[in-house]
């Protein structure tokens, strides 16, 4: 049998309560090892000098040097390490920055135990991650005062059919699969099949990557 590789994280923020609070919280996972603690992108940067890690967790707004310059300098110094972002700002243009300047994953500070340890988990191995808050977010941003495309349109740019745009739209719009069959007047197992095909079409292997797609095909036209 395999032995299991033990992910290695750093976390970074100027504020050591919640630093102690995140390490408590990694602690309990068995896959994840808190290997060191940086009050600012700066001591993150000197902490890698000397400790190899998987994966950094980086607030944004720190003294001395904040998350959008050191996001960049590890990612050029540390390549083997991945940024997951862990911040209170919850705006759409905060996490494209971080995203744009080498960042693997975005989490808000609210988000659940079972979301932070699974971004931790993806992005180090190299698969991008939202939060599902920050995902609605970027979707509705798009999609508020968006039209459908045409059937012809969608297919052609997607291999998405109408119903499955609709489908997408309404993911879009925060609905449950159970609220999106009552507004179509399906089945629940129907929606299920039709976001399980959208997935396959676009390659995208959770909402995330759904979100990366319909944005760089402008699916969800502004």
């Amino acid at each position: 049998m395999r032995e299991q590789k033990i992910i290695r994280v750093v976390i970074t923020d100027d504020h050591r309560i919640i630093r102690e609070g995140l390490r408590a919280l990694l602690d309990q996972d068995e896959e994840l090892e808190v290997v060191g603690e940086a009050a600012n992108g700066k001591e993150l940067l000197d902490l890698l000098e000397q400790t190899e890690a998987d994966v950094a967790l980086l607030d944004i707004n720190m003294p001395v040097l904040d998350g959008y310059a050191t996001v960049g300098l590890v990612k050029e110094r540390f390549p083997q390490t991945r940024v997951v972002a862990l911040s209170m700002l919850n705006d759409v243009p905060s996490m494209q920055r971080m995203i744009e300047n080498g960042a693997t994953g975005y989490v808000l500070k609210n988000t659940s135990y079972d979301e932070l340890t699974t971004a931790i988990k993806l992005a180090a191995a190299g698969t991008p991650f939202i939060c599902s808050g920050m995902s609605v977010d970027m979707l509705q941003r798009f999609s508020n005062q968006a039209a459908i495309p045409d059937g012809s349109v969608a297919e052609e740019s997607s291999g998405l059919s109408k119903r499955e745009m609709e489908v997408l739209l309404l993911i879009a719009e925060g609905y449950t699969n159970a609220e999106i069959a009552d507004k179509l007047f399906v089945s629940k197992r129907t929606v299920e099949t039709h976001r399980q095909n959208i997935l396959e079409k676009t390659k995208a292997k959770n909402t995330a990557h759904l979100i990366k797609y319909a944005m760089e095909h402008k699916l969800l036209s502004s």
